[in-house]
C-alpha cells in the first residue's frame, strides 16, 4: 500500500496530540491549552481507527485477491514490526526506575503476554500505562484475520454491517451496565472511581473496539464495495466538515470529566465517527488527501518509537530540569518535545527500522518464491 500524504497527516496529528495530553508530565502548556490537553487522549482512538483501515484493507484485499491469507507471514510482520522497539522501551522500565512515571509497574508477565490492560489493578502501578492501547492493537492482530476469513465464507453486505453494529451496540450496553454497577458505587470515593474507570471502562479491549471496528468498516467498504467508498469521499467538503462537527460534539461531551456516564457509554462510538471520516476523506482524492505538511511523513514514520517512549523521556527530563522553566509551559514543552523527538527518532533508526529493512528483505524474497502469496507492505502500521 503506497503511502498517502492525507494519512500521514493524520498519523502526525494524533502522536503530536497524544503528546500533548501527556504533558501533565511536565506541568503542562500553560494556560489557554486546557482543552487540546485534557482532549489529547482522542489521538489514541486516531490510531485504532487509521490501523483498523489499513489492517484491515490488507488482510481484505489479501483474502479477496486469494481467498486465503498467509497466516505465518502476517503475523511474522505484525511481531517484527511491534516487539524489537518495545522490548527495548520495556527493558528500560524494567531496569531503570528513573524511567517510569511512578516508581513501581505491573507484573513484567503482563506486558510480554499484552494483558496489562485487562489485569492494571493498582493506581500506584502507573509506569508503562500507556501500553494499554498496544495491547488492544495486539488483540485486533491476533483475532481480526481469523473473523475476516470467517466473513469471506459469507460474505454480505447486509450480514458485516449486522455484525458491526451489533460490536459497538454491544460495547455501548456493556460500558452502560459497568458504569451503573461499578462506577456509580464508587463516586464518592475518586481514587477508587479513577481506578475503577480505567480498569473496566477505558484500558480493556472490550471497551475500545469503536475505533477499530470503524477503520475496519471503512476497509471492507473500500475492497468490497468501492463505488459506496467512492461516493462518500466525493463529498470533499462535507465529509471533513461532518467529521469536525462530530468531534467538536465529543469534545463538548467529554468537556466535564471522562468518567461521567454518558461520556463513557456513547462517547467512544462519536469520537470513532468522527475520526473514521477524517480518515475516509484523507484517503481519497480531496483536498485532505492530498494535504503533504512538511514534516508530517517523517513524524508519522517514528510515531510508533514515540508512543513507546515520549513518557520516560518527559520523566528523565522533568527530573533533570527540576522547577526551571516551571512558569513557561509553552517554551517547557517545546523543550521536552524537541528531545522527545531526537529520543524516538533514535529508537526508530537504530532498533526499528533495521528490523523493517528485515522484514521487507525476507517480504521481497518470498514474492520471488514460487506459489508464495504477497502481503502488502505497510511501513505505516
Amino acid at each position: 500500500m503506497s503511502r498517502v500524504p492525507g494519512l500521514d497527516t493524520l498519523r502526525a496529528i494524533a502522536i503530536v496530540w497524544v503528546m500533548l495530553f501527556h504533558s501533565y508530565l511536565i506541568g503542562g502548556l500553560g494556560d489557554g491549552f486546557g482543552q487540546l490537553e485534557r482532549s489529547g487522549w482522542m489521538g489514541v482512538d486516531l490510531f485504532f481507527v487509521l490501523s483498523g483501515y489499513l489492517i484491515g484493507s490488507q488482510v481484505l484485499n489479501s483474502l479477496k485477491a486469494n481467498g486465503r491469507l498467509d497466516f505465518v507471514a502476517f503475523y511474522s510482520r505484525r511481531a517484527t514490526r511491534i516487539l524489537p522497539a518495545f522490548f527495548v522501551v520495556l527493558a528500560l522500565y524494567a531496569l531503570w526506575p528513573a524511567w517510569r512515571e511512578t516508581p513501581h509497574m505491573q507484573p513484567l508477565w503482563q506486558f510480554f503476554t499484552f494483558t496489562f490492560n485487562l489485569l492494571f489493578d493498582n493506581g500506584d502501578n502507573y509506569a508503562f500505562s500507556h501500553v494499554w492501547s498496544l495491547c488492544v492493537e495486539e488483540h485486533f492482530y491476533l483475532l481480526f484475520p481469523l473473523f475476516a476469513l470467517l466473513l469471506t465464507r459469507w460474505m454480505a453486505a447486509w450480514k458485516f454491517i449486522t455484525v458491526c453494529t451489533a460490536v459497538v451496540l454491544g460495547g455501548i450496553a456493556l460500558r452502560a451496565w459497568l458504569w451503573l454497577h461499578l462506577m456509580a458505587p464508587a463516586l464518592n470515593d475518586g481514587a477508587a472511581h479513577g481506578l475503577i474507570y480505567l480498569r473496566y471502562l477505558y484500558y480493556p479491549t472490550y471497551a475500545r473496539l469503536d475505533g477499530l471496528v470503524a477503520g475496519v468498516a471503512l476497509a471492507a467498504c473500500a475492497v468490497h464495495r468501492p463505488t459506496w467508498m467512492a461516493a462518500l469521499q466525493r463529498h470533499t467538503f462535507a465529509l471533513p466538515g461532518f467529521s469536525a462537527l462530530a468531534l467538536t460534539a465529543a469534545l463538548l461531551l467529554f468537556d466535564g470529566t471522562r468518567t461521567q456516564f454518558w461520556p463513557c457509554v456513547l462517547g467512544y462510538p462519536l469520537v470513532a465517527l468522527a475520526m473514521a471520516g477524517f480518515v475516509a476523506a484523507a484517503s481519497g482524492e480531496s483536498w485532505l488527501a492530498r494535504l503533504n505538511v512538511p514534516g508530517a511523513r517523517w513524524l508519522a514514520a517514528i510515531s510508533y518509537s514515540l508512543y513507546l517512549c515520549h513518557k520516560g523521556l518527559f520523566t528523565l527530563l522533568a527530573s533533570a530540569l527540576g522547577r526551571h522553566l516551571s512558569g513557561y509551559g509553552l517554551m517547557r514543552f517545546a523543550l521536552f518535545a524537541a528531545v522527545t523527538l531526537v529520543g524516538g527518532a533514535l529508537l526508530h533508526y537504530v532498533v526499528e527500522r533495521p528490523f523493517l529493512r528485515l522484514r521487507d528483505h525476507r517480504g521481497r524474497q518470498s514474492v520471488r518464491a514460487p506459489q508464495r502469496e504477497e502481503i502488502a507492505a505497510d511501513s505505516a502500521s
